[in-house]
Parts: C-alpha cells; structure tokens; sequence
C-alpha cells in the first residue's frame, strides 16, 4: 500500500467553464510553489500520458537537486464530462439536466514539498532557510538548525 498526506482541490462546473476553472487550479498551485520559493516548471502532459478520464492536465514539477532533476509536486486535471457521466452527476439550469464538469488537483503533497524546501533551502552549515510564508507557523523563525548529538 502506499500512503501519503496531500491536500486536494475539486471544482464542479459548468462545461464551458472548465477550461478557465482549470487554469485557475493550476494558478493556486503555482502561487503555492511561488510562495515556498521553489524552483518549478510547468508541464503540460502529452495526450498519450494522460489516464482515460483527463481531457488536459498539467503537473508543476520542482528541482529536486540531489537528484539533478525535476520532480512532480502538483497536478491539476480536467475530466470534462467523464466522471459526472459515470457517477450520473447532473446539474440543472431551468428545466434543462445535464452533466456538469469536474476538475481536481493536488495543491500540497505534503511529503514530497517538504523534501523540495528541505533540498533547495538548505545552507552549507546544514540549517534550512524557512521561506518567508512558513515563517508565521513555525514562530517567526528565519532558520532551521540541526541538533547537535
């Protein structure tokens, strides 16, 4: 089994919509990446490499250094009309029914961005510059220091 804490967005919307929806999932994700001053790139999947319910998807991946390459952090899909179709997931405008179109995307795989800030963070002496949007959390803290044994 394979088990991993993320924090996931879903839209549900009209299907003239999705598209703009879409870009606006990939926005966060990339405000998101931006704010914990992580080297990323944007990477719009071909077709071939999309599952059968995505029409698009885009992953953000960012530089992971002691692997010399970029690694998957976000992804964001539009599956159109294929997953309300099959849930029998509709939406009504007047008197009309139809099925509406669902979007989903991984905001924060909390595992894998704390190995991004961890490795692009880190100083020579070992200690981990805090980017300036954790530091509220973590007490205002500018560094990270190892413990000495």
């Amino acid at each position: 089994m394979h088990q991993f804490d993320k924090v996931e967005m879903y839209v549900y919307t009209t299907p003239e919509d999705a598209e703009a929806e879409h870009q606006r999932l990939l926005d966060w994700e990339k405000q998101w990446l931006t704010s914990l001053e992580l080297p990323f790139r944007v990477v719009d999947l071909a077709s071939g490499d999309l599952g059968s319910s995505a029409t698009r998807k885009f992953d953000c991946e960012a530089w992971i250094p002691t692997q010399g390459k970029y690694r998957e952090l976000t992804s964001t899909s539009n599956t159109t009309e294929f997953q309300s179709r099959r849930l029998s997931i509709r939406m009504r405008e007047g008197k009309k029914v139809r099925p509406l179109a669902t979007l989903n995307g991984t905001l924060c795989a909390v595992t894998r961005t704390i190995v991004a800030i961890l490795e692009n963070h880190q100083q020579a002496d070992g200690s981990v510059r805090v980017p300036e949007a954790l530091r509220p959390f973590l007490g205002g803290r500018e560094v990270l220091e190892p413990v000495a044994r």
